[in-house]
């Protein structure tokens, strides 16, 4: 089958770069729909934008390149497509909880039709025909409750509930469909596909259970939940629950909890380090006493010590400086609005969301993050008397080294996609 790739291209704010080149599950995301549709394609196109599709009579898979989706999305598109024999577009209804909690709140990129929402993900038996029907694919979700929020911080209800899908498509307009689906696309739809297994599965079940007898473990701890790389250091007294997949060459040092998490590779995870629902990309460095709690950290930024991370994306080459709080309630119970599609304030439909500092960034100790907000690419925040805490968008134009008669230092690598681009840089870290 031939994959053809459609180009987006929306820049995706703070990070100031296409939804193509951020990571997902800790791979660029253009390499994640890769390995999903390796099992079934031979070949590839990547369009320019405008450039039509090619004209050629033969198996054809069609999408956008800001679209996250899951190998189980994939197979159940695939099969009810084929099995039609026809032209066919992938479609989400309205009444999806998933769809409609998650993925449909700040986006863009979808297409109304009734109530339908149709993605651009296509599927042509026989090449490209304007004569398409739409494929509704149940994400086949289950409703998990998190925590209680109590109900006086709270907009609309007291609990923090998340519609967890077992089969995920999303596109990505927002940094928050990031953390949707890293997050709750991601993780916890993995620890929801493995209940289910469990549930279903005796034969599985008896198997991890084996698993752990023989390795003297709890069963959360056992190899079968716990994926460990090559050539790791991990302390005696780190404490690891899975679903786990830790990478290649990571420290874990004594008294580190993680719990339900991916762990790329070369990162460092120093003492007391509290990591728990988060993605942590390569060459990442959490020194002692750091907390992630449902956060993404992209590859080869530090996240300093005693500093506390919650419901997050952080962008690559950046620095959270010690001691600092990102905030995900409103205490006054009103309802958060993030960034959407079109760069505007509109409802996240979220209860409780922390926020988002782009790539290349320092940020300097001790400052607190009001919820939702955004830090653009490039910024550079001086702890001081007059700024501790961030109640707004800071933007590249705020930041606080244009203030220095050696600003020039500081590169700007990640310009807004309507300035000039610079000369290309790559920062060595």
């Amino acid at each position: 089958m031939l994959r053809v790739i459609l180009p987006a291209l929306h820049h995706i704010p703070p990070f100031n770069e296409l939804a193509r080149d951020l990571r997902i599950q800790n791979f660029p995301l253009w390499l994640w729909q890769r390995n999903v549709l390796a099992p079934y394609v031979s070949r590839e196109i990547e369009l320019t934008p405008r450039e039509p599709l090619p004209v050629l009579r033969e198996p054809m898979i069609v999408h956008r390149d800001n679209l996250f989706f899951d190998h189980e999305y994939i197979r159940a598109f695939l099969t009810a497509a084929q099995k039609r024999n026809r032209p066919c577009r992938a479609a989400l209804s309205a009444e999806d909880p998933a769809f409609r909690e998650h993925a449909l709140p700040l986006s863009t990129s979808y297409t109304p039709a009734g109530n339908l929402y149709l993605a651009d993900l296509w599927y042509y038996p026989n090449g490209p025909t304007a004569d398409v029907d739409p494929l509704v694919i149940d994400l086949d979700s289950k409703e998990v409750g998190y925590y209680h929020v109590p109900t006086y911080m709270a907009d609309q209800s007291g609990d923090l509930v998340f519609q967890v899908p077992r089969r995920a498509l999303i596109a990505i307009d927002s940094w928050v469909h990031v953390f949707i689906a890293d997050i709750v696309f991601g993780l916890f739809a993995r620890g929801l596909r493995f209940e289910t297994r469990l549930e279903r599965d005796l034969g599985f079940k008896l198997g991890i259970l084996f698993k752990a007898l023989y390795e003297g473990r709890q069963v959360l701890e056992c190899s079968e939940l716990v994926k460990i790389g090559k050539n790791c250091v991990i302390d005696p007294s780190a404490i690891i629950h899975g679903p786990t997949t830790i990478g290649d060459n990571v420290t874990i040092n004594a008294g580190a909890v993680i719990e339900n998490c991916i762990i790329g590779n070369n990162v460092n995870i120093s003492q007391d380090v509290q990591l728990m629902l988060s993605v942590v990309g390569d060459g990442a460095f959490l020194p002692f006493r750091a907390a992630l709690f449902m956060t993404t950290v992209m590859e080869h930024s530090m996240i300093a010590q005693n500093t506390c991370l919650q419901m997050c994306v952080v962008g690559r080459n950046t620095f959270i400086g010690a001691g600092s709080t990102f905030t995900d309630y409103n205490l006054i119970p009103v309802p958060i609005r993030a960034r959407d599609g079109n760069d505007q304030l509109s409802p996240s439909n979220r209860p409780v969301l922390g926020g988002c500092v782009g790539h290349n960034c320092r940020i300097g100790s001790g400052m607190i993050i009001f919820p939702a907000r955004t830090i653009e690419s490039d910024v550079v925040l001086f702890a001081s008397g007059e700024r501790r805490v961030i109640d707004r968008d800071i933007r590249y134009e705020d930041s606080d080294h244009h203030r220095l008669p050696n600003a020039h230092l500081h590169r700007r690598l990640y310009p807004r996609s309507d300035e000039e681009a610079q000369s290309a840089v790559v920062e060595s870290w």
